[in-house]
């Protein structure tokens, strides 16, 4: 019981069952070089033939660069030869040019001659400016046209010191003196103030309109008012009372009647005396355009009249109007238009005495 039973590598048999192991390696050692052999030159043909590729590329890329660089000197050639082209085109018409120019100096300098003297052109480009300049103010009722013309002419007589021209200098500048010390109307803001009054008498109350509340105008701000369900629901009955009082109060206004016939006007009535009052500032508009300052006048102080009568200038809207009305009234003058006898008659004495 004491011996020991042997392991199994122990046995003798243990060499001899690698040897068939070894023996089938070396038998297919050699198909396994060969086939290493075999993959080694497919895999350097494949490198080959991808050089070759690579350099038959390289190739082509070489020829297709040296004939871009042949096009490219050949345009560059040819643009040379353009510009030098070129250069001689703008010469010539450079040269061309001055011919025309030369030529051009010298139509101008023959019609200079054959023409009038330039201070008789002078004379006679001041008097039809000025002439001009007198009817702009004769339609627009202003002396600023002729003012413009009476200082552009001496500003141009100024810069020809001639001895015979000195008259028509010191006529300028008294024409000059006297139109700024004019006293006109200025019409067109005059126009516009009573276009603004037009408008203004569109909104002026009449003075049989009912107005608002003088109380409730002059009252303290004051919470919003409840509703008549929110009172309801709180059963505030002081409330409800004061409500009532408050509304029965504004069923009755008191004011003071001025003028007993112009409360008594019906809304057609009043319709029509706004429209009249407006016809009224318009016809006096046209009579100032038409230069009819007399006519203006008289329906000015009749509007005023109508204004007055007819309508509540006691708030400030109606304030307005009137202090506008008086404004109108007070710009319109009986002045006339003054002309330029003295400079015409001095240009006609120099066009004369050349």
């Amino acid at each position: 019981m004491s011996s020991a039973t042997p392991p199994a590598n122990s046995s003798p048999h243990g060499v001899t069952e690698h040897a068939p192991r070894a023996s089938r390696w070396r038998k297919w050692l050699p198909s396994v070089s060969v086939a290493l052999s075999v993959v080694a030159l497919l895999l350097g043909g494949q490198l080959w033939q991808k050089l070759s590729s690579m350099q038959e590329l390289l190739a082509r890329q070489s020829a297709d660069a040296g004939q871009l660089s042949m096009q490219a000197n050949s345009l560059a050639k040819n643009a040379q030869d353009l510009t030098q082209e070129t250069a001689a085109k703008v010469a010539l018409l450079d040269a061309r040019l001055s011919e025309v120019a030369l030529q051009r100096t010298q139509l101008e300098d023959l019609m200079q001659s054959l023409s009038r003297s330039r201070d008789e052109n002078l004379v006679v480009d001041i008097e039809s400016a000025l002439g001009l300049a007198q009817q702009q103010a004769d339609l627009t009722g202003s002396v600023q046209p002729m003012l413009a013309a009476l200082q552009s002419a001496q500003k141009r007589l100024s810069k020809m010191p001639q001895p015979r021209l000195a008259p028509v200098l010191r006529a300028i500048q008294h024409d000059i003196d006297r139109l700024q010390s004019a006293s006109l109307t200025d019409v067109p803001g005059v126009l516009i103030r009573l276009d603004e009054l037009v408008v203004l008498v569109e909104t002026l109350p009449a003075v049989n309109a009912v107005g608002p509340n003088s109380r409730a105008a002059h009252a303290p701000d004051k919470p919003p008012v409840r509703t008549w369900s929110q009172i309801w629901a709180d059963k505030d009955w002081a409330a409800v009372g004061q409500r009532m009082w408050a509304e029965m109060t504004g069923l009755v206004r008191v004011s003071r009647i001025e003028q007993p016939e112009s409360v008594l006007l019906s809304p057609e009535q009043s319709y029509f005396a706004r429209e009249n009052l407006k016809l009224r500032l318009l016809n006096a508009r046209l009579g100032l355009l038409a230069r009819q300052t007399i006519t203006a006048r008289n329906d000015l102080a009749l509007a005023e009249r109508d204004m007055g009568q007819f309508f509540d200038l006691s708030n400030r809207q109606g304030q307005t109007a009137k202090a506008l009305l008086k404004q109108v009234q007070g710009q319109i003058r009986l002045a006339e238009l003054p002309r330029l006898d003295g400079t015409m008659a001095a240009l006609a004495t120099a066009s004369a005495g050349r």
